[in-house]
């Protein structure tokens, strides 16, 4: 600005030595520029400050004398003088058009800027030698008989349009022509020292969008970075014909930014009582904002308007009242230097309610004190505050004692030590009602009250590189519209005794899992550093935290499960015995929880404790060797922080066999004599060994022989449970053993096959008595024998039917004894018993069916015991009979001869026979 003054006072002087101009004395030239009334410019060399408010273009034709263009009683010497920089510019009539019939074809037009704030405009004149100067005169000669637009330029809100808006104002006869404008305009980053302006061809041009209604809109891009730039600029404006140029114009973009209206306007009741008005502020615009508010008040008391400038984006109104209207618009401005209002705001009305809660709602914890407040109208009448009464979900009046006068009008209850909210169907918060001594009105206050103690459990794992932490929103999940949200704060070392919630945190991001749960990852951890955590819940109605805990990532250590678990049954010892290596992490003493059972699909797990973090093994007693078992082993600290591991992989052992046999399997035989020939083949028959005989299996079976004539000798049989073999001498004798893969069996069953013992009778009587179809009683007497009984050998088989013979080894001392098979009761049996000695298989007893002896029946005192068990199983027996009807039927009927092969069973009614049976 400076410069630019300095510049018109040299030009000044400059133009007063070379005027010689009559009617312009140096005398009253130096008054008016003492006065500052007159100043002088050439055309071009100044351009015109673009203002953040409306200015007007003005332009009229040069054939008015310039006394007329003086008004009345303003001498042409002393005119005044604009406050701004304004240019004078000539425009020429197109020779071509001719609109009036006073112009003639090159008429001159006077063109300036001028404002509201300032109504002087500078005019053109000549003295005689034809140098240009500028006198300015009141602008209500151009606005009279000129050409006007009214214009208004502005930078968007985003920074990269600047606008030009021009309404049209001209005078009759030019209104009822085309317009057509177009702006060309230059960004200089810095303005040169020489006070010429560019060439014209240096400038860029657009065209502006006009309207029928003489109103144009013109569009400068202009780039970010440049909005600190200064932009040149002038009009060309074209109308009835008529090219008018506008004196040149300078801005820089980031002095007129237009911010957009404020957005998100709303009102609402705090919970002081006063009427909260706020706003969202544009984020685009680089600085601060300041607003304007204007808001109307209707009571039934009062009327009030106001209009207040605030850089916050929320204002106050106190003096509250229920009933009362409001209406409310805002506006924004760029707080610090130049800048341009935007548009009001779309009016908001708001209505207070007859009864003003003040909060309307809390949102609070379990254990806390909360009050509201409330002003009460009823029928245009505020009721004093001493006879309002408070009831909770109006089932319950509120304590007296709990009650506070504020105010003639304000009443305040008073909530202490709340529990939490007991939802009631859809209602998830207690109805607190401010009513008058008669009533109450339907409108009530609500009361949030939610239990916040939220465990955050963490674990570090195995590697000790991350953290993860969980918790469940259970607790909280009846508040509607609420968003969780784990923030923390990391100490630099341990965690102090009371943790608590810091004002700097930080959030985490959580995700819900299948099971309802949040985790939380942190990694990298610090090991020793405390992690202090709470849940944060955000709603509407405010923020509660959780209560605080605080984490040492090493005192939660889930380790790694041991590794190379190994099991075995020891051999010979006969123990389970376990192996592992403990994990590398964490370098902690370790203690170990063992776990084993029998493999299968539910495993009866025993469980063992290991405390000595030196120990890799350990060893069990189990009642089963040969059976596969399954074991896992899992680790944790021995000072006890942390959390177990998790089980290892199960390991399994493996059936191996432990010793040798306990014994070699029993065994029978089976004699087949051969008359012819006089020999007898015996075949051997015997059951395979269980596991606990064989600990733990039977490779192969071998039967070793003895004769008084060829010795003994071994015969491998394999794993077969049949031999037979050819017995020629006097005595023979035979043991099978059992062979694993240690050894063969040491303790074993002997059979002696002996021509004379075979005569050898001590059974003198056998009988057999069926109980049910499962089960016989085989009972006995002996005779006095020298010989040595070892057992018994029973066998019995269905007799005419070559069924395989079914045998037990009975010892010696029983005399009674129960069969148990299934038993067919038409069906007939063979029942033998055979003496074993040591020397040899004595002559047996045998029996071709069951004992039907009643007295015997009666006499042994064993049937006695049996009885109860009889009764039953007739009724079995019966339907048994009953089912083999049809079969004793058949048996019968084959027996009975065909009447017309047989004379004497002609004539008999064999089919009323049947019908007896």
């Amino acid at each position: 600005m400076s410069y630019m003054m300095s510049y018109i006072w040299r030009t000044m002087g400059r133009f007063r030595k070379s005027s010689s101009c009559p009617d312009v004395e140096d005398k009253p030239f130096l008054k008016a520029l003492s006065e500052k009334f007159i100043y002088v410019i050439t055309a071009f060399n100044l351009a015109y400050p673009i203002t953040p408010w409306k200015f007007k273009l003005s332009c009229m034709p040069r054939n008015t004398t310039y006394d007329f263009l003086l008004p009345a009683g303003i001498s042409k010497n002393t005119s005044s003088l604009s406050g701004h920089y304004e240019a004078l510019v000539e425009t020429k009539l197109n020779s071509s058009g001719t609109y009036l019939s006073n112009l003639s074809s090159r008429t001159t037009f006077h063109c300036c800027f001028w404002s509201e704030e300032d109504k002087n405009c500078s005019v053109h004149a000549d003295n005689i030698e034809g140098k240009a100067f500028v006198s300015t005169v009141n602008s209500l000669v151009f606005q009279q008989i000129g050409a006007n637009w009214n214009i208004q330029c502005w930078m968007k809100e985003d920074l990269k349009l600047f606008i030009c808006y021009m309404e049209s104002l001209f005078k009759s006869p030019f209104k009822n022509y085309d317009l057509k404008v177009h702006l060309l305009y230059l960004l200089l980053e810095v303005l040169e020292e020489s006070p010429l302006l560019p060439q014209k061809s240096s400038f860029q041009i657009v065209q502006c969008n006009c309207s029928v209604h003489e109103c144009c809109e013109c569009h400068v891009p202009v780039p970010t970075v440049k909005i600190n730039y200064t932009l040149l600029m002038y009009l060309k404006i074209t109308s009835g014909g008529v090219i008018f140029h506008s004196p040149p114009m300078s801005v820089q973009p980031i002095n007129v930014v237009k911010p957009d209206p404020p957005l998100g306007l709303c009102m609402k009741i705090t919970d002081t009582g006063n009427l909260k008005i706020s706003w969202s502020s544009p984020t685009l615009v680089p600085f601060q904002l300041q607003y304007q508010v204007k808001y109307s008040e209707n009571s039934t008391k009062n009327m009030r308007k106001a209009d207040e400038t605030v850089s916050a984006t929320s204002l106050l109104v106190d003096s509250v009242l229920p009933g009362s209207s409001y209406e409310v618009q805002v506006r924004s401005k760029r707080l610090d230097g130049p800048g341009i209002w935007s548009d009001w705001s779309t009016p908001l009305t708001f209505t207070t309610q007859d009864v003003i809660y003040f909060p309307p709602k809390i949102l609070t914890t379990v254990g806390s004190n909360v009050s509201f407040h409330c002003i009460y109208k009823n029928e245009n009448k505020i009721v004093s505050s001493k006879k309002i009464v408070w009831w909770m979900n109006l089932a319950e009046k509120i304590p007296q004692s709990q009650y506070d006068v504020v105010g003639d009008h304000v009443s305040k209850v008073t909530f202490p030590n709340l529990n939490a909210t007991k939802p009631r169907g859809k209602f998830t918060y207690d109805a607190v009602y401010c009513c008058n001594e008669h009533e109450c009105h339907h409108r009530y206050a609500e009361l949030y009250v939610i239990d916040v103690n939220i465990n955050i459990s963490c674990e570090t794992d195995g590697y000790l590189t991350k953290m993860t932490c969980r918790w469940s929103p259970s607790a909280i999940q009846s508040l509607v519209g609420s968003t969780l949200q784990l923030r923390y704060q990391r100490s630099s070392l341990y965690c102090s005794d009371v943790p608590s919630i810091h004002p700097i945190s930080e959030p985490k991001d959580c995700h819900l899992q299948r099971d309802g749960f949040y985790e939380c990852l942190f990694q990298p951890i610090f090991l020793l550093s405390g992690y202090t955590m709470w849940i944060r819940i955000n709603h509407s109605l405010g923020s509660l935290d959780s209560p605080p805990t605080c984490v040492i990532p090493d005192s939660v250590v889930k380790p790694l499960p041991p590794s190379s678990v190994k099991a075995e049954i020891t051999v010979k010892i006969g123990l389970l015995k376990i192996s592992w290596e403990k994990p590398v992490f964490p370098e902690n003493n370790l203690q170990f929880q063992i776990r084993y059972g029998l493999s299968g699909k539910k495993v009866q797990w025993k469980v063992f404790e290991v405390y000595d973090a030196k120990l890799k093994s350990a060893s069990f007693p189990v009642p089963d060797l040969c059976a596969v078992y399954a074991v896992q082993v899992r680790c944790k600290r021995l000072d006890g922080l942390g959390y177990w591991s998790n089980w290892s992989t199960p390991a399994y052992t493996i059936v191996t066999d432990i010793k040798v046999p306990i014994r070699g399997p029993e065994f029978w035989r089976i004699i087949n004599e051969d008359n012819t020939k006089k020999e007898r083949n015996v075949t051997l028959l015997w059951k395979p060994l269980m596991k606990n005989d064989s600990l733990c299996s039977v490779r192969r079976y071998v039967v070793k022989h003895h004769t008084s004539r060829n010795g003994t000798w071994s015969e491998d049989v394999g794993n077969h449970t049949k031999f037979t073999f050819l017995w020629t001498e006097q005595a023979h004798s035979v043991t099978v053993l059992a062979v694993n893969s240690i050894g063969a069996s040491s303790a074993n069953f002997n059979l002696t096959f002996s021509w004379p013992m075979s005569k050898v009778n001590i059974v003198q009587s056998l009988s057999a008595y069926p109980l049910n179809s499962s089960c016989v009683i085989l009972s006995w007497m002996l005779s006095p024998s020298d010989y040595n009984l070892m057992y018994f050998i029973l066998e019995w088989k269905i007799l005419h039917e070559d069924n395989e013979i079914k045998w037990l080894r009975i010892p010696s001392s029983v005399k009674k004894y129960y069969v148990h098979d299934h038993f067919i009761p038409i069906e007939k049996y063979q029942f033998s018993l055979y003496p074993i000695f040591m020397e040899g298989v004595g002559k047996p007893k045998i029996i071709d069916s069951f004992t039907q002896d009643d007295e015997k029946h009666q006499h042994d005192a064993g049937l006695y015991v049996i009885v109860p068990i009889i009764i039953p199983s007739s009724i079995l027996l019966l339907g048994t009979l009953l089912i083999s009807h049809q079969r004793m039927k058949k048996l019968f009927w084959e027996d009975v001869p065909n009447p017309k092969n047989c004379s004497w069973a002609q004539g008999l009614n064999f089919q009323k026979r049947m019908d007896i049976l």
